[in-house]
C-alpha cells in the first residue's frame, strides 16, 4: 500500500467550539477555525452546482460547531450554530483545505472586499 492516503487518527474539537483539529496517521495535525470550515463548506449551497453558482458567505465571523457526525468512514457532517449542516467534509477535503489555506482564504476575503461584505455579523 505504496499510495495509501492519510487517514485521520483524532478530531478534536476545541472547548469554545471555534476550532476542529484533525490529525493524520502520517503525524500531520491541521487545526481549522469554524469560520473557515463554514465559509469553504463543500456543500451546494456554498459551492453551488458550478463554480459560477459559488457564494460568498459573509458574517461568520463567531460562528461555533455545535457536533460532528461520522458519514461512512470517508467523511464527517459538520452542524454549524448557525444551523448550516449540509456539507459533507471528506479527509482529502480537510487536507485540500489545509494545503490551499493561503489561496483558499486570501480568495474568501478579497471577494467579501470585492462585494462590500464583511466577516462580522449582521446586527
Amino acid at each position: 500500500m505504496t499510495d495509501s492516503k492519510p487517514w485521520p487518527t483524532e478530531l478534536r474539537l476545541s472547548k469554545d467550539r471555534k476550532r476542529l483539529t484533525v490529525t493524520f496517521d502520517t503525524g500531520e495535525a491541521h487545526e481549522y477555525s469554524a469560520e473557515y470550515l463554514r465559509v469553504c463548506s463543500p456543500s451546494a449551497e456554498v459551492q453551488g452546482h458550478s463554480p459560477a453558482q459559488r457564494k460568498t458567505v459573509p458574517g461568520k465571523m463567531n460562528v461555533g460547531i455545535l457536533q460532528l457526525d461520522p458519514v461512512g468512514n470517508y467523511a464527517v457532517r459538520i452542524h454549524f450554530d448557525d444551523l448550516h449542516n449540509t456539507g459533507i467534509f471528506s479527509w482529502d477535503y480537510f487536507l485540500k483545505l489545509a494545503n490551499e489555506r493561503e489561496e483558499l482564504w486570501g480568495g474568501y476575503l478579497r471577494e467579501l472586499e470585492e462585494k462590500g461584505l464583511s466577516r462580522e455579523p449582521r446586527r
